[in-house]
């Protein structure tokens, strides 16, 4: 199968581009013409005879050649048929398909099939047929979810062939063939693609197309059978036929319908009550009337059709999405149950006061009390119940009456359960008052006994539950078995759902993660019991019990102290509620190191273990990346599998004499070195290493007759000279000698290379044929003669080593000058010739004895010198002579380790990775041929594709352009990128910006986040497949010739003098080859094309890439660019065309650069139904896309990310995961490791790289194993594509609830039964927001979309049909991280309010003089849980850990470190502020929305006015808020006077409100800067005041700011409303507790003092409103009026503080206090009144409202700019933050100091 030709890449043609058409087609001389001229995607599949490489598989020519048997198949009528069409024409003529949908499947099914049959083991006996099982497997695969769909409703599947090759599954037609006929299963294949492939938006409804396919299916199986139509008596014809038939009325008829559905949602705005999203639309296809309802052909009169706001419309389908807190427990029952259960038991056993829980429950009486749980255990059924009957009741219709009974009967016998409890457990206790003695009688046991009984029936269904979890395979067969009876049975307990069923896991995972859990519940509920609620029970005693208490107010209820327990309770029981997230952060990240250590990752983490374990290197790459030759009965047998395990333990071990040494005779070596080398190159290209590190790092090739491996010259650094130390201080005989060198083998191969080196040196330069090069042979017999004796220490002076070495090193230096001095060279040689014939021999011999061997002239010159006339050095051209002679240089004077080497820490992580994944497990390698196709998808907007001249040049405000930013940010880069340019020809700097500005420009987009990097690291794919299919088809002749071929080339760099030595200016230039000419390339035979375009394809779905090229927008200039350069780049995009009407016709486009043409082709143009984005932007692009992909699998990469070429060339290991089982399943999506590789822009970028690599590798690692709840996070993980193809996509796209549409995607995976996996052996870089600004958008986008899962019903059905303990797993990993994050900021909330309440009120006072609840063991536990989780120590444990895992202890304890020097948990601090506030409102409010973060770099200084704008909501006031509360305790507090207990008990509330307000400040570039702040604080003025127009923007203007930071309370419901009007009451306590404390109150405590302060209130409001009134009649013409108007106000307000002075004991200090009361009244009333917006806003209160707000607004602003201001003023707090902000860029040699002040000296 192996192709030798080589044919010129691309030299099929491409011609001009027809326009769209329908299925037909024209005569047959026509069809070929149009062939020729057709332009094609990656095979010419219209012109068989091109010399195209992917043609000459057989495999293809198979797959088209069985798509051609249309053979006997009735002609479709209307439309001109000739023999050259298949089996989609005819297809596409039958059921109306658009032609170039026909033309993008049937290459799509091309190249399945092709590539399917090539994997067959053993090959099948006729390679030009395909296998009639290689069809019938890819179809039972490809329409599995369809014949489950029709299972699940029980229809029989209109597929009508057998799954076994028998005669019975061939067509009644007789066949010429005697084994089975694939066509019918071909036609099938091909019905359901084009269905898929032309469904557009539908493809996210994925049993809607199942219902398509099943009625078209039908169709054909009509035509095929030879039905007749009863009404014609004709031929039967489809349902669906005609020109362009099944886009018109199919897809459209359902796609107007979602988008009527959309436009309803008035832009996602509506509740989600209101209208259908697309699992609405989907589910309606999950009920068995769907087929009685909406008929074949579809009947556009159902009420499935109609458009909001129709009364005969279907609503919500399956589930309705309610805006709720309840939905945390309403998904997440279970949990919740099982802690308030336990909180309960727990709180009723330690009641009794006994240290240990079994001692307070010895008596009966102490026991029976705890079995009110099941009282509580009813009643939270009966709540479950009711919230289901609250939320979903809109579900209720004539046609699902069953749901509307069963809401009814769950709520009757959950209460009943709820009475029958309470009753029986009532009757107890009755008797057992009645019996009056110490022990109980029959009676009581009987009654206590009636209740146990009732308690085992109640928990029967729980034990049933527990069965089924012990035995897994059977609860997953009665999940998916469809028998009625199991329906009835089941109906109770769950609605009946397509996806959902069969979730349990095997045995063996069940065992691990079960214990993962039960270890970690049991380590949770022993530490509440005995640190959080047995210490509660003294203190609530002891308030329980005062009698008499001294309020401070007037106090309406009485026994309030009890209250006051309630207060002191609620931050422990929310503590307790939220702390399973520590213990999960603890166990996981133990948990997650372990599986870590068993997967070998982090054994080589630098330089000096690299050279430990190098020399197993080839072994282990031809272990692992090379495909196995192997019979094909033994693949994957268990004997293989040991074999393979042994082999991989020698390997990684060194063990056995195979893997010791690389010999050189060996072909992996030279293939090692091959990869090796292209590695090493492409790190070359990429700038991360120098020239000179290319030579310490590659590989040499086998020249100069050198007896063992060249190893690198960083291995051999400094061996030589030990070497040669030991000959010289050593005296012992040669054996010994050589037995201590051969101790190290690189020392060993240094000796003998410099050896052999130095004698074919010499041999070279000495002229061949002169008596002085017999001489020098015969020097060199002589030695060897010696050594073959072992007599060299004996025959020599070891002590004159040093001197021939010094020599030798001086005639080295002498040969790598630019000029050379041939008198020199002479000179150096002579010496070294009387060096080695007279100082080194121990004997002195006689010129005769020396003549008789040769080692003297025989005659003597007329001069006397040798070597005058007999030295030739070669010509400057031989570059390959003088690297070997520089190689030799450095392996002879190398002193250090080079353990430095190479010095770009980015290029030292990605060897030390590589090299480590080497010795990790993975799947062995398959040829590339056999290997799994895949495609890479990239969903593109408007994002940057090149960095352009302006961009790099121009400069910030601070006078920082991008460029000087990235030459600072990344000095060995720039410094390597200028050593390339310069072997290149360029002369002067100034050329970077005119003739190599393209080099310039591409250097700067690699190292930001652009499309331009992200399809540099994609092509890498490419790249590795064509030299993996060189090497895996080359001999080893081949490749021995080949290795030589490329060294007899010649180095592609200039001979750059990195030495030293002289002038490199002044140096003669190499052959200046480019790389794509350079490197294996140049070996390949032709077919490594043809097979890397079968296996491999890129799509960049440029959404709006026509509109950009109609404009002339650069940026479509790039992205041609990228295609040009790329040949495997493919780019779809979305065009637009104006008919002549007003309409416009919506197309999916897919176009390619043609070599041979030099021009841009357009290869398929698909309609759709009208425009792309119904949902979210995002999937929609991916969606329109992915019809444009191809193969097995496909990998979702973002614009963010990037690829490397040694982590390319493991690619089809990790394909091959999929033929492994993981569990019970086969892998149906692989997740992928991820390397952030913004970390070293700030420190603000290493929190967040730190955090996210924690999160991608360990805490991945967890969730795929054990936990086995993993699901996909975004990119880069890799899709079984074919699995996901017909069940909805790679990812969600309903608007709003669907934002976070990549976690849908492991959601939808989970629920219909797929696995996700995660493996580390492989990585993908990956770009992160590195200002604050942008990571707080981000952040805030993360949580909104966290909020809206809540909501989902993916998640909703996961909360209830994983088992209990993956329920755990997937709780606490996905929306419970940020529910219980929030928990802790309302923990501080809770902690602080309870505290105001108990000093304003009085009873601090009292509870501390009798029961001091302040020395409180529990409070204490609590508040430093709170703080651990608030300072993100809980969250730096896993990177603490992962650190250590990877790089080391010490290292990763110094990372913590100096994180936290850096003021990490002042971001840690602020980023649990972010997160609580967005995922708060969105559950609540709604609001959910795409933030673009923008991706760029963050060296700007940000305005005041622009943080304020991004934070006042979510940060700045609640941090107010917070400060106040804690300012008045401390006045009012009884134990405030005591400021250590003050300090200890809010420390780490201030902590929360300093960061809260600074953290914006303190990582703001130039933050703390005199002038910033200053000019900053008047930009927020004007903003302020700036009232703005119709069309001004909130960046310009207050008043349109504020109006939208209360735009989701327009779209909120109105629970909504009520809740956030509940919330804002708690700012009147403020008035009522401090009214009370002032002096004018004089101890009273009557309600009338706090009625009285309202006077105040309307007094401030009123002089607010004249004030207002007088300004805006008079300021402006009769300002002396509104000056008099101010003086009246004035004057009134200092007689009346005189009055109340004289007669009332008021005080001054009243007024300040008062603020304290009156300001919070204020806000309070404020944030109602935008809540009842639509109710005053038309009234004159409004604009007052306005007024006051805007006011607030200038009031937080001061107070939130007073500490900046202050820190500004002092000096040394602006060197300290930029210190802080920048020092991981410090440490990689960024000049701060002059990013800043914007001096670039050295800038180009």
């Amino acid at each position: 199968m192996s192709l030798r030709q080589r044919p010129v890449p691309g030299a099929a043609g491409n011609g001009p581009r027809r326009g769209p058409g329908g299925g037909g087609g024209g005569g047959a001389a026509e069809a070929e013409a149009e062939a020729e001229a057709e332009a094609y995607n990656i095979i010419p599949i219209h012109n068989v005879l091109a010399d195209h490489p992917s043609l000459r598989f057989p495999e293809v020519r198979a797959a088209m050649a069985a798509l051609r048997t249309v053979g006997d198949l009735r002609t479709p009528p209307f439309v001109p048929w000739h023999d050259g069409l298949d089996l989609l024409d005819w297809l596409g003529a039958f059921f109306g398909f658009q032609r170039d949908n026909v033309r993008n499947q049937r290459e799509h099914l091309v190249l399945l099939l092709a590539n399917a049959q090539m994997r067959l083991q053993p090959p099948p006996d006729n390679i030009e047929a395909l296998d009639p099982a290689v069809v019938r497997r890819f179809r039972k695969k490809l329409l599995h979810n369809y014949t489950s769909w029709c299972a699940f409703l029980g229809r029989k599947p209109n597929v009508w062939v057998s799954d076994s090759p028998s005669p019975a599954s061939l067509l009644r037609r007789p066949s010429s063939s005697s084994s089975a006929d694939p066509r019918r299963d071909l036609l099938y294949i091909s019905l359901y693609l084009l269905i898929w492939g032309e469904a557009a938006n539908l493809r996210f409804v994925p049993e809607c197309l199942a219902y398509i396919f099943h009625h078209m299916a039908m169709d054909l199986n009509r035509i095929l059978e030879g039905y007749t139509d009863d009404a014609t008596g004709r031929p039967a014809l489809p349902a669906i036929s005609g020109e362009n038939a099944f886009l018109a009325r199919v897809v459209v008829p359902v796609y107007k319908t979602i988008s009527a559905e959309v436009a309803a949602s008035r832009n996602g705005t509506a509740p989600h009550t209101a209208w259908r999203n697309y699992d609405d639309v989907n589910e309606y296809f999950w009920s068995r009337h769907v087929f009685d309802r909406l008929r074949w052909p579809l009947d556009l009169s159902r009420g499935f059709f109609a458009a909001p706001p129709s009364r005969n419309r279907v609503g919500k389908t399956g589930f309705v999405e309610q805006r709720s807190f309840w939905n945390v427990y309403r998904s997440f029952d279970r949990l919740w149950v099982m802690l308030l259960l336990f909180l309960q038991a727990a709180a009723i056993v330690a009641w009794q006061g006994h240290v240990w829980p079994w001692r307070n429950l010895r008596t009966r009486d102490d026991q029976v009390p705890v079995l009110t749980v099941f009282i509580t255990w009813a009643a939270l059924r009966l709540l479950q119940a009711m919230l289901d009957a609250g939320t979903q009741y809109s579900l209720v219709s004539r046609e699902n009456r069953w749901l509307a009974l069963r809401m009814a009967l769950k709520i009757l016998v959950a209460a009943g359960w709820t009475v029958a409890f309470s009753v029986l457990y009532a009757r107890v206790w009755d008797q057992r008052r009645r019996d009056r003695g110490p022990r109980w009688s029959r009676a009581a046991d009987q009654r206590l006994l009636n209740f146990l009984e009732a308690a085992a029936v109640f928990v029967l269904p729980e034990v049933l539950a527990l069965v089924l979890f012990l035995v897994p395979w059977l609860r997953n067969f009665l999940e998916k078995t469809n028998w009625r009876i199991l329906y009835v049975l089941t109906w109770w307990f769950q609605t009946r759902t397509f996806v959902g069923r069969g979730l349990r896991e095997g045995l063996v995972d069940n065992v691990k993660y079960s214990l993962f859990w039960a270890v970690l519940l049991a380590a949770k509920f022993s530490f509440s019991y005995f640190l959080q609620i047995q210490p509660m029970v003294a203190p609530t005693k002891a308030i329980y019990n005062i009698r008499r208490v001294n309020y401070q107010w007037h106090e309406f209820f009485a026994h309030a102290n009890r209250f006051a327990a309630v207060v002191l309770w609620i931050p422990v029981v929310l503590i307790y509620l939220m702390d399973i997230q520590i213990w999960y952060a603890i166990f996981s990240s133990l948990t997650g190191a372990l599986v870590g250590l068993f997967s070998h990752l982090g054994e080589i983490r630098n330089v000096q273990q690299l050279r430990l374990r190098f020399q197993f290197f080839a072994s282990a790459m031809q272990f692992n990346l090379m495909p196995e030759e192997q019979l094909f009965k033994d693949r994957g047998t268990l004997r293989s599998k040991f074999k393979d395990a042994i082999l991989r333990l020698k390997l990684r071990y060194g063990l056995g004499r195979p893997y010791k040494k690389i010999e050189l005779n060996q072909v992996e070596a030279r293939r090692f070195a091959l990869i090796w080398n292209e590695i090493i190159a492409s790190f070359r290209e990429e700038d991360i290493i120098s020239d000179r590190e290319v030579e310490l790092l590659e590989l040499p090739p086998d020249l100069w007759n050198i007896r063992v491996v060249r190893w690198p010259c960083l291995l051999l650094s400094n061996e030589l000279l030990l070497a040669l130390g030991q000959a010289k201080e050593l005296e012992a005989s040669d054996r010994r000698h050589w037995r201590k060198i051969c101790k190290n083998e690189y020392r060993r191969c240094a000796v003998i290379e410099a050896y052999d080196s130095v004698r074919f040196l010499l041999l070279r330069i000495v002229g061949e044929g002169t008596e002085e090069h017999s001489i020098v042979s015969q020097i060199f017999l002589a030695f060897d003669d010696s050594m073959r004796a072992e007599k060299f220490t004996a025959e020599y002076k070891m002590a004159v080593l040093p001197s021939i070495h010094a020599k030798l090193i001086t005639l080295l230096e002498l040969m790598l000058k630019p000029k050379k001095d041939m008198t020199k060279v002479i000179n150096t040689l002579q010496t070294l010739y009387d060096i080695a014939i007279r100082d080194f021999p121990l004997s002195k011999k006689s010129i005769e004895q020396l003549k008789q061997e040769g080692l003297v002239p025989l005659r003597p010159s007329a001069t006397g010198l040798l070597f005058e006339n007999a030295v030739e050095l070669p010509g400057e051209n031989d570059a390959t002579f003088y690297r070997q002679v520089r190689r030799l240089h450095t392996i002879l004077t190398s002193r250090d380790s080079m353990n430095n080497v190479p010095k770009n820490i980015e290029a030292r992580r990605r060897i030390a990775f590589f090299s480590n994944s080497l010795f990790m497990n993975m799947p062995r390698a398959p040829q590339v041929e056999k290997m799994l196709a895949f495609s890479v998808l990239t969903p593109y907007y408007n994002e940057e594709v090149l960095y352009d001249k302006t961009q790099l040049h121009s400069e910030n405000e601070d006078g920082v352009s991008i460029l000087f930013y990235l030459q600072k940010i990344y000095e060995d880069d720039w410094a390597y990128f200028l050593e390339r340019m310069k072997r290149e020809g360029m002369v002067s700097e100034k050329e970077l910006w005119e003739e190599r500005l393209r080099d310039l420009r591409l250097w700067a987009s690699y190292r930001g986040q652009t499309l331009s990097r992200t399809v540099r690291g994609m092509m890498y794919y490419y790249k590795a497949l064509k030299m993996l299919a060189f090497l895996d088809s080359a001999s080893e002749i081949d490749i021995k010739d080949g290795s030589r071929e490329l060294a007899s080339i010649g180095s592609f760099r200039q001979e750059v003098d990195s030495y030293g030595l002289g002038d490199a200016d002044r140096l003669p230039s190499s052959r200046n080859l480019s790389r794509a000419s350079s490197g294996v390339s140049l070996l390949f035979k032709g077919h490594e094309y043809g097979t890397a375009l079968m296996k491999y394809t890129y799509v960049v779905a440029c959404q709006i890439y026509g509109n950009q090229k109609a404009k002339k927008d650069s940026r479509a200039e790039e992205i041609l660019y990228l295609m040009k350069k790329n040949e495997a780049l493919r780019v779809a995009y979305v065009d637009e065309v104006h008919t002549g009407t007003d309409e416009v016709a919506y197309y999916s486009v897919l176009v390619k650069y043609d070599q041979r043409l030099e021009r841009e082709v357009e290869i398929y143009r698909v309609r759709l139904p009208g425009p792309l984005k119904l949902g979210e932007g995002k999937p929609e692009n991916q969606n329109h896309a992915l019809i444009f992909t191809r193969g097995d699998a496909v990998q979702t990469i973002d614009m963010n990310q990037d690829n490397y070429f040694e982590e390319a060339l493991k690619m089809r290991n990790l394909l091959e995961e999929y033929n492994h089982y993981y569990g019970a399943r086969k892998p149906t999506l692989l997740g992928v490791r991820e390397h952030v590789f913004t970390g070293s822009v700030s420190s603000l970028a290493w929190f967040m790289s730190a955090q996210e690599t924690s999160f991608v590798t360990l805490g991945q690692r967890v969730l795929a194993n054990p936990l086995k709840v993993r699901m996909h996070y975004g990119h880069p993980d890799v899709f079984d594509r074919i699995w996901f193809l017909s069940r909805g996509g790679i990812s969600k796209a309903s608007r709003v609830i669907n934002i976070s549409e990549d976690i849908f995607a492991g959601f939808n995976c989970t629920l219909r039964g797929g696995n996700v996996t995660h493996h580390e052996y492989i990585q993908v870089g990956k770009g992160r927001d590195v200002g604050l600004n942008q990571i707080s958008m981000f952040e805030a986008k993360v949580a909104s979309g966290n909020g809206e899962q809540t909501l989902s019903r993916d998640v909703y059905r996961l909360g209830h049909r994983l088992d209990f303990f993956r329920m755990l797993s997937f709780f606490y990993t996905t929306v419970g991280f940020y529910f219980n994050t929030m928990m802790v900021v309302l923990t501080v909330y809770a902690f602080v309010w309870g505290r105001l309440y108990l000093a304003l009120s009085g009873l601090e006072k009292t509870i501390t003089d009798s029961a001091d609840s302040t020395n409180n063991k529990a409070l204490g536990v609590v508040l430093n849980q709170q703080f651990i989780i608030q300072l993100g120590l809980f969250t730096a444990l896993p990177m603490i850990v992962e650190n250590s895992l990877e790089h080391g202890f010490l290292p990763a304890l110094w990372d913590f470190l100096t994180m936290q020097l850096q003021l990490a948990s002042v971001f840690f601090t602020f980023s649990m502020g972010t997160k609580t506030h967005y995922y708060g409102r969105t559950i609540l409010h709604g609001g959910a929305k795409y933030r673009a973060t923008g991706r760029g770099f963050v060296v700007q200084h940000k305005s005041f006015a622009e943080n304020y704008r991004l934070y006042a909501r979510s940060h700045f006031i609640k941090a107010i808020e917070l400060g106040v509360i804690l300012t008045v305790y401390a006045s009012y507090s009884a134990i405030a006077s005591d400021t250590l207990v003050y300090i200890v008990m809010t420390i780490s509330s201030w902590f929360l409100v300093v960061s809260w307000i600074m953290a914006p400040f303190a990582f703001n570039p130039s933050g703390f800067d005199w002038l910033k702040t200053v000019y900053d604080f008047d930009d927020f003025m004007s903003w302020i005041w700036y009232r703005g127009g119709i069309f001004a923007k909130p960046e310009q203007s207050w008043e349109v700011w504020w109006y939208e930071e209360q735009a989701h309370l327009r779209t909120t419901g109105l629970w909504g409303r009520l809740m956030e009007i509940v919330l804002d009451l708690r700012f009147f306590f403020f008035q009522y507790g401090i009214v009370y404390q002032l002096k004018i109150a004089s101890g009273s405590h009557s309600i009338a003092v706090y009625l009285l302060s309202w006077i105040c209130v309307f007094a401030a409001v009123g002089v607010f409103i004249v004030m207002a009134y007088a300004r805006d009649r008079y300021a402006a013409k009769e300002h002396i009026y509104y000056r008099a108007v101010q003086a009246f106000i004035i004057i009134l307000i200092v007689l009346v503080i005189i009055v109340l002075l004289k007669f009332t004991d008021f005080h001054i200090i009243d007024i300040f206090t008062s603020l304290l009361a009156f300001i919070p009244t204020g806000w309070g009333l404020i944030s109602i009144a935008q809540v009842i917006r639509p109710f005053i806003e038309s009234t004159v209160v409004w604009d007052t409202v306005v007024a006051v707000a805007r006011l607030y607004d200038i009031l937080f602003g001061v107070v939130v700019m007073a500490p900046v201001a202050l820190l500004s003023w002092l000096p040394g707090f602006q060197e300290m933050q930029t210190r802080i902000l920048f020092n991981e860029a410090f440490s990689r040699g960024l000049q701060i100091s002059r990013i800043i002040t914007g001096k670039k000296p050295n800038a180009i």
